[in-house]
């Protein structure tokens, strides 16, 4: 189910955050037609993040930086 794995990356990155490490769920986006999740964090590194999938168990097809622009 799609918000069992939301609520998981969320419950994992509250757990990491308690042990220093800086991850944070900031939202999931699902494409109903393609199936995928797109999940944004905001961490250190991608190391983190892949710690984070890791101990949550959770599929992951790749991890990739990103920046986000502010709109005009």
């Amino acid at each position: 189910d799609l918000h069992v794995l939301v609520a998981t990356n969320r419950r994992h990155a509250a757990l990491i955050c308690d042990h220093g490490d800086l991850v944070h769920h900031l939202g999931t986006t699902y494409l109903p037609g393609d199936g995928p999740c797109l999940c944004l964090f905001q961490a250190r590194d991608e190391t983190d993040l892949a710690r984070l999938n890791q101990a949550a168990r959770l599929p992951v097809e790749r991890i990739v930086s990103a920046i986000a622009l502010a709109q005009d």
